[in-house]
């Protein structure tokens, strides 16, 4: 039996970006799960969630959205303060924004001449600090007895030991210090919610629109439709357990080097 599910009460879970892409299919897969009970999805602007909206009210009571900015510290406060007075336990998060290219302002540098430091600052603040501030204001929320499991959605591209092609300076960066900053809340999930497992995941080119404008350099069947994607890191995540908390795994369940 799965760690996750090796237990019999439905598991209470965050999507984190549930609005589109990796994220929607997200929820879409775990609605269709009976051993998941409560879901909150996320998103930023409602005028990029309607699916998500239009889903929540044809799904019952189980899916909840959440407008929430992942970036603002103090919103991430109030509304785990909120779920907190409900007396709610956590059981799965699956973090999945990202930023790839923002359009002609933010796009993957080619070389050193088109660094520019508020870009950076814009690479740092969306696939890296999000997380870790989701640990810190959500751990309350996975302190009990039950098997959890946190998952940030990471990018083989921020692999250190398999970048062999350079280029992509800021989002690079950003998904190598994703990956430290959940490498190290993982020791110390081990300490304060013992039950946790912390991991960072590489999902594989999937189509949507992060990857748009680059995929015709992906090789023949490598380019997932979300369903498949969900459904190969769902595996992934099933097949976890404690002693894999703080690694970093592709979507077929290979470790990746840091």
């Amino acid at each position: 039996m799965s760690f996750l599910f090796s237990q019999s009460q439905p598991l209470q879970a965050i999507i984190i970006g549930a609005n589109r892409g990796i994220g929607l299919g997200f929820v879409r897969h775990l609605l269709a799960d009976s051993r998941i009970g409560t879901i909150y999805g996320t998103y930023r602007r409602p005028d990029r969630a309607q699916d998500l909206l239009q889903l929540a009210q044809s799904g019952g009571d189980r899916l909840i959205p959440v407008q929430l900015d992942v970036t603002q510290e103090s919103e991430l406060a109030q509304w785990s303060d909120r779920l907190g007075a409900q007396q709610q336990q956590l059981h799965l998060l699956i973090n999945c924004v990202g930023v790839l290219h923002d359009g002609p302002d933010i796009q993957p540098e080619k070389s050193l001449r088109q660094i520019d430091g508020d870009r950076l600052l814009h690479y740092f603040q969306i696939n890296s600090i999000p997380s870790v501030l989701l640990a810190k204001h959500l751990m309350p929320l996975f302190r009990h007895q039950q098997p959890s499991l946190f998952a940030s959605i990471s990018a083989k591209v921020g692999s250190i030991g398999d970048n062999h092609l350079g280029g992509w300076y800021g989002y690079r960066a950003s998904k190598a210090a994703l990956n430290m900053l959940m490498h190290t809340t993982a020791i110390e999930y081990a300490r304060r919610c013992p039950q946790t497992c912390v991991v960072c995941l590489h999902p594989g080119t999937t189509d949507t629109d992060l990857s748009k404008p680059f995929q015709r350099n992906v090789p023949p069947g490598k380019l997932f439709p979300v369903e498949k994607t969900v459904a190969q890191l769902m595996q992934v995540i099933e097949t976890r357990t404690l002693d894999d908390s703080g690694q970093f795994f592709s979507w077929d369940g290979q470790p990746l080097p840091w």
